[in-house]
C-alpha cells in the first residue's frame, strides 16, 4: 500500500533518519514508538507530503486516501454537531443532491430521447455507490460515534463553536472515523479523552479494516490497537512484528543475542591477537600467522547500539503524616450557575494512592485544586491533616514557567520557597537530564516533554507527604513515565492521581475515586478493574 525507500531527513547537523526502508500495508496497525525527540510526528508528516524528505522517495497506490488527526489545534463552529459530522460523509451527500436534482430534470425530459436513457443509466451508477455507502444508516453512525468518544444525544443540536479545545479534537477525530480513510493516522489521540471514551475508541481501532499508524505514549492503548510496532531510535527504524510488549519483549531478547555474539567476538578477536603475537617471530608458524591477520581484517565487527539517556528521580522522603490527610464535609463550588459539586462529602487516608476518573469537565481538576488550596469555593469545608504536607503538579504547570529563566533560575527559585535545605536543584536537574550546559537552557525554547520534566523537578525540591498530580504524564514519553511510576511507588506517603492513562495508573493506584455530574463515589480497585465494573453496570442497564 505505502512504501518508503532508503528515507534520510535532518535538521542542521541533527540527523533524524538515516536511511528508512519499510512497507504498510492495508491491515497493519502500526504504533510509532521512540523517545522525545526521535522524529515520530516528522514521519507521519513525511508520509502525508506535508514535508519533503532530503532523500529517499516515498511510493502509494493510487486507491490509498490517508486521515490525520494531529494533537491539537483544530477548532470548528457555524454547525451544530450533527451536521459538522455529517461533513464527513460529503461525497455521499453530493450524491444525494445529484440524484435529487437528477430526478427533478427526468420530469421535464423526453422519454424517447438518448440523453433520458443516458440519465437513467448515470443515475443507477449513482444508486449503486450510495447502496454501498448505505446512506440510510449514516444517522445512525454519527450518533453511535459521538456518543461513544463522550457526547450526549443532547448536543447534536449545539454549535461546534461552544466546545472547548478538547471536545474540538474529539469532534475531529468523530469525522475521522467516520470518514473510514484507507489509513489512518493518529498524534497522540488520547490526550483529549477520558478513560471511559478511550475504552470505546480502543475497541473501535481494534476492529478498524484498514490501515492505522499511531503514536501514543499510553502503554495499554498501544497494546490494544496495534499488530505491529516501528521504533524510530538512534537515526534507524526498527520494526516488530506485534503490539507494543511484545516489542519490548523481542527488543530485549533481540540486545541480549546481540551483547552474547558482541562478546563471543571479543574473545575471539582477543585470542587471534594472542596467537599473533605469540608467533609472529616464528618463520614455521609464519603463513598461519598471516591468516589470522587477514581474518581479523576481514572480521565485521558486532556493536552494541549506544543505550539512550534515561532520567531518574525519587521523591524527597516525606515527613510523618497523620492517619486523615484530608476531610471533605458538604462542599459546594459553581461557576455561575454551572454547579460542579453540591454537598459532596470526601476523606483521604493516609497511605491512599487514588486515581481521580471521570468525563471532561466533570470536576476533577477543580477538585484537585481545592484540595491543594488552589482555588476557592462557595461553602462547606475542606480540612487539611494537621502534619499534612501537599506538594501540587497542576496540569497546566509546564505552561507556566517562566519564560525568561532558564531552567537552573526556575529550579533554584523553586527550592528557595520550599525552604527545604537538603534541596539540591542541579543534581535534580542532572537526573532528568538536564546536566551542563542544558540546564542553562531558557523555558521558552524547551520542547512540551522538557518542559513537564523541569515542572517535576520543581515539585522535588519540597518535602511533602500528599502529593497531588493533575496530568502529570502529558508529553512524557513510555520510559520516561515508566520512571515516574518507579518514583511514585518508592514515595511512602499519600498520592492522589488526576490522569487517563489506564496502564500508568494501574502500575501505581490502589483506589478510584470516580467524579462524574452530581455525584462521585470512591472504590478499591485499579483502574482497569474499574472500566470492567463499568462495562458490567452498563450491560446490567
Amino acid at each position: 500500500m505505502i512504501t518508503l525507500n532508503k528515507i534520510k531527513h535532518h535538521y542542521g547537523e541533527k540527523v533524524l533518519y538515516d536511511g528508512l526502508d519499510a512497507t504498510i500495508t492495508s491491515r497493519d496497525h502500526i504504533g510509532l514508538v521512540g523517545s522525545n525527540g526521535s522524529g515520530k510526528t516528522t514521519l507521519l508528516k513525511i508520509l502525508m507530503g506535508e514535508i519533503e524528505a532530503n532523500h529517499g522517495s516515498i511510493e502509494k497506490s493510487e486507491y490509498v486516501n490517508i486521515g490525520y488527526l494531529p494533537q491539537d489545534g483544530i477548532q470548528t463552529s457555524g454547525r451544530t454537531l450533527f451536521k459538522e459530522a455529517e461533513t464527513a460523509f460529503g461525497d455521499i451527500l453530493k450524491l444525494q443532491d445529484k440524484l435529487a436534482k437528477a430526478e427533478e430534470v427526468m420530469l421535464e425530459m423526453d422519454t424517447n430521447t438518448e440523453e433520458y436513457y443516458d440519465l437513467i443509466d448515470l443515475m443507477g451508477e449513482w444508486e449503486q455507490r450510495l447502496e454501498e455507502y448505505q446512506p440510510d444508516r449514516i444517522k445512525s453512525k454519527i450518533e453511535r460515534i459521538l456518543t461513544g468518544i463522550g457526547f450526549e444525544l443532547s448536543d447534536m443540536d449545539r454549535d461546534t463553536g461552544e466546545f472547548s479545545g478538547g471536545w474540538q479534537m474529539r469532534i475531529a477525530l468523530a469525522k475521522l472515523l467516520l470518514k473510514s480513510p484507507s489509513l489512518i493516522i493518529l498524534d497522540e489521540p488520547t490526550n483529549h479523552l477520558d478513560i471511559r471514551s478511550q475504552s470505546w475508541v480502543e475497541n473501535y481501532l481494534k476492529n478498524y479494516q484498514g490501515a492505522l499508524i499511531v503514536i501514543s505514549h499510553d502503554k495499554a492503548f498501544l497494546d490494544t490497537v496495534s499488530n505491529k510496532t516501528f521504533e524510530l531510535k538512534l537515526g534507524a527504524l526498527n520494526i516488530y512484528k506485534g503490539n507494543y510488549s511484545h516489542y519490548l519483549n523481542e527488543s530485549q531478547k533481540k540486545l541480549e543475542v546481540l551483547r552474547k555474539a558482541f562478546a563471543n567476538q571479543q574473545k575471539e578477536i582477543r585470542e587471534t591477537k594472542d596467537f599473533i603475537n605469540k608467533f609472529r617471530s616464528n618463520v614455521k608458524k609464519a603463513s598461519l600467522v598471516q591468516s589470522r591477520i587477514k581474518q581479523l581484517e576481514k572480521l565485521q565487527l558486532i556493536t552494541i547500539p549506544k543505550e539512550e539517556k534515561k532520567i531518574f528521580f525519587r521523591f524527597p522522603k516525606p515527613p510523618p503524616s497523620s492517619a486523615k490527610v484530608i476531610t471533605i464535609k458538604e462542599l459546594h463550588k459553581a461557576y455561575g450557575s454551572n454547579i460542579v459539586f453540591n454537598g459532596l462529602n470526601l476523606r483521604i487516608d493516609n497511605g491512599d494512592r487514588i486515581a481521580v476518573v471521570g468525563v471532561n469537565g466533570a470536576g476533577k481538576s477543580t477538585l484537585a485544586r481545592i484540595m491543594a488550596d488552589q482555588e476557592p469555593y462557595q461553602s462547606g469545608t475542606v480540612e487539611i491533616g494537621i502534619n499534612t504536607v501537599i506538594s501540587y503538579f497542576a496540569q497546566s504547570q509546564a505552561e507556566d514557567l517562566n519564560p525568561n529563566n532558564s531552567v537552573l533560575e526556575e529550579v533554584e527559585i523553586a527550592a528557595a520557597k520550599s525552604g527545604n535545605q537538603e534541596a539540591n536543584p542541579r543534581s535534580a536537574l542532572g537526573a532528568l537530564l538536564f546536566s551542563g550546559d542544558a540546564a542553562l537552557k531558557k523555558n521558552h525554547v524547551l520542547s512540551g516533554g522538557e518542559k513537564n520534566r523541569v515542572a517535576l523537578c520543581k515539585m522535588l525540591m519540597q518535602s511533602a507527604n500528599c502529593l497531588i498530580l493533575d496530568e502529570p504524564t502529558n508529553h512524557l514519553d513510555l520510559k520516561s513515565k515508566a520512571v515516574l511510576q518507579d518514583a511514585i511507588n518508592a514515595f511512602e506517603g499519600t498520592v492522589i492521581l488526576v490522569s487517563h492513562d489506564r496502564s500508568f495508573l494501574d502500575g501505581v493506584v490502589n483506589k478510584v475515586l470516580e467524579v462524574s455530574k452530581g455525584s462521585m463515589r470512591m472504590l478499591t480497585c485499579n483502574v482497569s478493574e474499574y472500566i470492567q465494573r463499568i462495562e458490567s453496570e452498563m450491560e446490567t442497564k
